[in-house]
């Protein structure tokens, strides 16, 4: 697990071989893989122990949450929940898609079902942020903010923010990046102002304002789950539990 991030931020990664790596051998069970790409969705168990997993994919449109995503996403939380699954979430996004074409598609009505659904969950939810932290579908993915998950842990490689670091730059800095004629030279300040944002959106940085729990070895992150698993309280008595039939 501690290699399968690259150390460089923009590279892109598998996220489903993070997903295996995670899970017992042999029990990964995706579901829906071919609607709504950019969400993961499926079962797996970690230590003996069965969990529903969402997750972003980095790999279509960066990971930003898409209307189809959002509703694939919302409807497995639905499932989790009437069945009593705990779910562990894997967090990579820059946060939902926007723009004129994404509205056409519904966008703010299908992408607030998996805002609703995760605020609403019975079962607990275990978020792990690997990579990107941002905006809005930060935090549908930790259950509608990250400190309503059962808890929110984060990779060395994560990162924090109201928006992607790139974009914030560009919009927050726009008159000092058009005030440098120079092509280098704007390049080199812009690239200067990511860094600084950066440095301050670091995993590390924002554990040390308890915006989340900790930030971990990857390596830890199954313990983290089971442990997490046994401070939960029982379920209902009487519910159905997926553990039942699975």
């Amino acid at each position: 697990l501690r290699h399968l991030i690259p150390e460089n931020r923009v590279r892109v990664y598998d996220a489903r071989r993070v997903i295996e790596t995670l899970a017992d051998t042999g029990s990964w069970i995706e579901l829906r893989g071919g609607y709504g790409v950019g969400m993961i969705t499926g079962f797996l168990r970690i230590e003996g122990r069965p969990m529903g997993l969402i997750a972003n994919d980095p790999r279509h449109l960066g990971g930003a949450i898409d209307s189809p995503g959002a509703e694939k996403g919302g409807r497995f939380l639905q499932l989790c929940d009437a069945f009593g699954i705990p779910v562990v979430s894997l967090c990579d996004t820059p946060g939902f898609m926007v723009g004129p074409d994404s509205e056409k598609t519904a966008a703010i009505r299908r992408g607030s079902r998996l805002f609703v659904t995760a605020a609403g969950l019975s079962v607990p939810l275990f978020a792990v942020v690997l990579r990107k932290g941002y905006g809005l579908g930060a935090q549908a993915m930790t259950g509608g903010d990250f400190s309503a998950s059962a808890f929110t842990i984060a990779w060395p490689t994560a990162e924090f923010g109201p928006m992607g670091l790139e974009g914030a730059v560009r919009l927050g800095y726009r008159k000092e990046l058009e005030a440098e004629t120079d092509p280098a030279a704007r390049e080199a300040l812009f690239q200067k102002l990511v860094g600084r944002m950066y440095e301050t959106g670091k995993a590390i940085s924002v554990a040390q304002v308890n915006e989340i729990d900790a930030v971990i070895d990857p390596a830890e992150t199954r313990a983290w789950l089971v442990r997490g698993l046994k401070s939960c309280p029982p379920p209902v008595p009487g519910r159905r539990s997926f553990v039942d039939v699975w």
